[in-house]
């Protein structure tokens, strides 16, 4: 299944024309699958046991990919509405200006800008989502560990809301990777668009060879798990501390492009390549490891009573 998957998307990327459609996969199942369990495996100590079993890293590991697992063309409807959440082309959505915090705010935002700007289309579709759907994730998370706090003071069965838990870190986990994949954060995703005076390759193949047949061929889990930063952080402002993080991301677009040109992702590649693949994979688990302990600590703040 892991193969025909591969081979899918391969073929697809391959026929897709640069500006025609989002970028794809964030980093293949293998690299997604990475990100989850590096992060699983080093979350600290004070947060809850079941979170720590090899049971629930597996799990968390397997959903990785998930949201992938969506963007079958059997299912147009759910394709078409998630494919913008796994993207941001950063330098079109800074064009609207500084991010909004709320999903809809942005779509009006960009529907503001498109008349100064009639030869970029600034769609939701073409310029993404990308952390809307992962700080939407990550508030899902944080009011599942609340649930659980309550169930857990009150001598309840906490099975289900456990299960929901793995099911949010896993969630978010794929987008934090894909966050970490500077193709995610950019108009220049497979293949260079534009003025071009370092002759970057303009085929569409980077994209793949990049983040799914180089790291399936080249990257282990082992070698990564000393790269994951050892202290967890707590964060402040999630979505501003995200938003940094998807900033910090696009600052490394040329230098992906610069590594294929010198033949860095072919085959064994390069030892340059290699590095720098092992710390985007690391920053993703790193990230999301932060992004989980942030949850269950914010998830025991108090919430203020209900108003209509």
């Amino acid at each position: 299944m892991r193969v025909l998957s591969a081979l899918r998307f391969g073929a697809a990327l391959a026929l897709v024309a640069v500006m025609s459609a989002p970028p794809s996969y964030g980093w293949g199942m293998e690299g997604h699958m990475m990100i989850n369990r590096l992060a699983m495996q080093a979350l600290p100590a004070d947060i809850p046991e079941f979170l720590k079993t090899p049971a629930a890293i597996n799990e968390v590991e397997y959903l990785g990919p998930e949201p992938d697992r969506w963007r079958d063309s059997t299912e147009p409807e759910l394709n078409a509405a998630q494919a913008p959440e796994h993207f941001m082309d950063m330098e079109w959505a800074d064009l609207a200006g500084p991010l909004p915090r709320k999903r809809y705010d942005f779509i009006r935002q960009l529907a503001a800008a498109q008349p100064e700007h009639k030869d970029i289309p600034l769609t939701p579709e073409k310029v993404g989502l990308q952390p809307y759907v992962t700080t939407e994730v990550w508030e899902r998370l944080k009011a599942a560990m609340r649930a659980y706090r309550t169930l857990s003071t009150e001598k309840k069965d906490t099975k289900q809301v456990e299960a929901a838990i793995l099911f949010y870190v896993g969630w978010l986990g794929h987008y934090v990777g894909d966050g970490s994949n500077p193709h995610h954060t950019s108009i220049q995703y497979n293949g260079w668009t534009g003025p071009n005076p370092n002759g970057y390759t303009t085929e569409h193949k980077i994209h793949n060879l990049m983040e799914s047949t180089y790291v399936r061929a080249n990257i282990k889990i082992g070698e990564l798990t000393p790269l994951v930063e050892k202290q967890p952080k707590l964060l402040g402002d999630v979505f501003n501390d995200y938003v940094a993080y998807l900033h910090h991301s696009q600052t490394m677009v040329e230098k992906t492009y610069q590594l294929e040109k010198a033949g860095g992702f072919m085959g064994a590649g390069t030892p340059e390549a290699r590095t720098f693949i092992d710390e985007r994979l690391a920053a993703g688990a790193t990230e999301l490891r932060d992004m989980v302990y942030t949850a269950w600590v914010r998830s025991a703040d108090p919430v203020p009573p209900y108003r209509s």
